[in-house]
């Protein structure tokens, strides 16, 4: 048998922005990730925070970038918050929606009347991501929940990966309304909540599920949550200083640099790393030396300060890991 990574799973739940793209540019290697899976016989899923595309746009633009996805194998938020309003609200309930066409699609679908205005007197809100997002709909959105309406968020995200660096997310307009109401969602629907990955098992009869992401707020915390081994992709979000500093429930079960590591031995990304040394490195208290693999050093350093060395205590004994921790910013 083999002893690949992905070999031990029989599902893999990828997140979407920052795992297999940025924005709209597939990140390289990706493609041909999902298609090695696809020949090995494992099924695929896609489960992301993302509400401004619905499940057939996001699977269409996956075709496009050479990633073969179904809109079967796609769950976003947008969906997820739609069905659960129209689960509490009767047929033709007017809706508020914060967000982009796609969600309002989705609450359309559903059989609920998507809103703009305080004066149309929504039972719920709802708030997922949209570029187009102004001060306007917050302050209609903000004058609802004041008045009794339910506040659903689709994610709570505060970051969106892009090739210039992190933008706000959803969860940063999320905040806006947050400090102008003095108060939480009544909902948040995606990611760290386990629903998208559960949901994504169910439909493929899962068993043995591997979650991947690029973020440990959300796609790490879902899957702990969720119960699911996860593996950290370095191509987005969260970076090695984040991934030392995670609470137990921000842990990923492996680590890797992208994609690739889904075909590499689970040893060589299985986390922590208990070791004095490894791949030419050497961990002595808190002091790191050698010189090698730079994920095979934070394996090495997640197993020292996971188990209580303090990060600030960190130090670099020769001029790799120097390099190394300085552009990790420790």
């Amino acid at each position: 048998m083999s002893d690949e990574l992905a070999s031990g799973y029989d599902l893999v739940i990828f997140d979407l922005d920052g795992v297999v793209y940025l924005i709209d540019k597939p990140i390289p290697g990706a493609a041909e990730a999902v298609e090695r899976l696809r020949a090995d016989g494992t099924p695929v899923a896609y489960a992301t925070n993302n509400a401004s595309r619905r499940a057939a746009d996001v699977a269409a633009l996956l075709t496009g970038m050479g990633v073969p996805a179904e809109p079967d194998e796609v769950l976003n938020s947008a969906g997820a918050a739609a069905a659960v309003l129209a689960q509490r609200f009767p047929a033709g309930s007017p809706v508020l929606v914060v967000g982009a066409e796609a969600l309002r699609a989705e609450v359309r679908e559903v059989g609920l009347t998507p809103v703009a205005t305080f004066e149309d007197k929504p039972v719920a809100v709802v708030q997922g991501y949209g570029p187009e997002v102004g001060w306007q709909i917050l302050a209609e959105a903000a004058l609802s929940v004041r008045a009794g309406a339910t506040w659903v968020a689709t994610n709570t995200d505060r970051t969106l990966p892009s090739p210039r660096g992190p933008l706000p997310g959803n969860g940063s307009l999320v905040a806006v309304l947050r400090t102008a109401l003095d108060r939480e969602p009544d909902l948040v629907v995606g990611k760290p909540e386990p629903g998208l990955f559960t949901t994504a098992a169910s439909l493929s009869n899962s068993e043995r599920p591997l979650a991947v992401g690029d973020r440990l707020d959300t796609d790490i915390q879902g899957a702990v949550g969720a119960g699911m081994d996860s593996m950290l992709v370095l191509t987005g979000v969260s970076g090695p200083a984040e991934l030392l500093a995670a609470p137990p429930e921000r842990r990923p079960t492996f680590v890797s640099a992208d994609l690739s590591g889904l075909f590499r031995p689970a040893d060589e990304a299985r986390l922590p790393l208990r070791a004095t040394e490894a791949g030419g490195w050497r961990v002595d208290g808190s002091t790191l030396s050698g010189s090698g693999d730079p994920v095979t050093a934070l394996r090495l350093l997640c197993g020292t300060v996971w188990d209580g060395v303090p990060l600030e205590e960190l130090t670099a004994d020769s001029p790799e890991a120097t390099d190394l921790l300085k552009k990790w910013g420790l």
